[in-house]
């Protein structure tokens, strides 16, 4: 008899800079206040990767290089390696071909992935397929950005939102028959998004040149209110959906992990799906948005309380606008970080 083979997380590790950026920081540089950006993010600090040409990929192999210790994982029995970045150490190579190399998982193919928010959950779904596939056994899924680097410090729309962080994921094949592992994911994307959350210059349209620099049109731009009714409906809609497929009510759901951009979005989701506060995960007050970074870094930071059995729903949101859902059962006893 065929073993049918599920994809199941076996370990997640994160890492995040030392430096801290806080809101009475950010009160000397631009004209706002704590209360403010409290009251409307929920966000009280980010962590910003300082130093002269460190990329994306600096935080990723932190996080990998942990990844592989915690889990006992000789690099070499890496199948695929994947990054989910907007973020990109340069167009070319793919830094996710730099966080293999670096880290030794020299048999595996690599590539990166931009679905903007979305990338990780994206970069998981993917996984999950070229494990129910055969093609793989162990895959390493990275959602990596440093958001400083396309952040303008003298908007204050966008520069309270954004910090840099770096979380990994080692995914694995399972029976499955078991019933742990990743069971459904629905992804979804909208161009009519394009230009509500975008990075105007820098791609083939409008490479960068004097005229782009001086418009400051490298930094990222956002329609903010649009974007906020964007992200509640089509959140909310995607998990309730995936609930609907697999006949789960919110009692069912040990976890909701979603995308951290802004309290207000992640209460008036769980608002909708009926899922209570306490059962979601939330990280936003120290880190910010790190884009591609949140769901890993979430995952990280709750790991020692997850247990094997959990009923855990991912969702995500993003530029482009690209969002999605995922249901997985939980396959391990969480241990605390030392």
């Amino acid at each position: 008899m065929q073993i049918i083979k599920r994809a199941s997380i076996a370990g997640v590790a994160g890492y995040v800079p030392d430096y801290v950026l806080t809101n009475s920081m950010l009160e000397q540089m631009i004209d706002t206040n704590n209360e403010w950006i409290t009251t409307r993010t929920g966000i009280q600090e980010r962590r910003i990767l300082k130093g002269e040409e460190m990329g994306t990929s600096v935080m990723a192999i932190e996080a990998v290089k942990d990844l592989l210790q915690k889990t006992a994982t000789d690099p070499a029995t890496v199948d695929l390696l994947i990054c989910a970045t907007i973020t990109p150490d340069r167009i070319t190579p793919a830094t996710a071909n730099i966080i293999a190399h670096a880290v030794g998982a020299n048999r595996a193919f690599s590539y990166d992935l931009q679905a903007a928010c979305s990338g990780f959950l994206y970069g998981l779904d993917t996984a999950a397929q070229f494990i129910a596939s055969g093609r793989a056994q162990k895959v390493i899924v990275v959602g990596a950005d440093k958001m400083s680097s396309i952040t303008n410090y003298t908007d204050r729309a966008t520069c309270i939102l954004f910090g840099d962080g770096a979380g990994a994921v080692l995914v694995t094949a399972h029976d499955a028959a078991s019933g742990y592992g990743i069971v459904d994911t629905i992804c979804k994307a909208d161009g009519a998004g394009q230009d509500l959350l975008y990075q105007k210059a820098g791609g083939s349209k409008l490479p960068a040149s004097h005229a782009t620099v001086d418009a400051q049109a490298h930094y990222i731009q956002q329609d903010g209110q649009n974007v906020f009714k964007a992200a509640v409906k089509a959140m909310s809609e995607v998990v309730l959906d995936i609930m609907a497929n697999n006949h789960l009510t919110p009692a069912d759901i040990t976890y909701l992990v979603p995308h951290q951009a802004n309290q207000r979005i992640l209460q008036l989701v769980a608002e909708r799906v009926a899922i209570p506060m306490e059962k979601v995960m939330l990280n936003i007050a120290k880190y910010g948005n790190t884009t591609a970074a949140t769901i890993p870094l979430c995952l990280w930071d709750y790991e020692d309380k997850l247990k094997k059995g959990d009923k855990v729903i991912v969702t995500v949101f993003g530029g482009g606008f690209t969002w999605g859902a995922m249901y997985m059962v939980w396959g391990y006893d969480g241990v605390k970080a030392v």
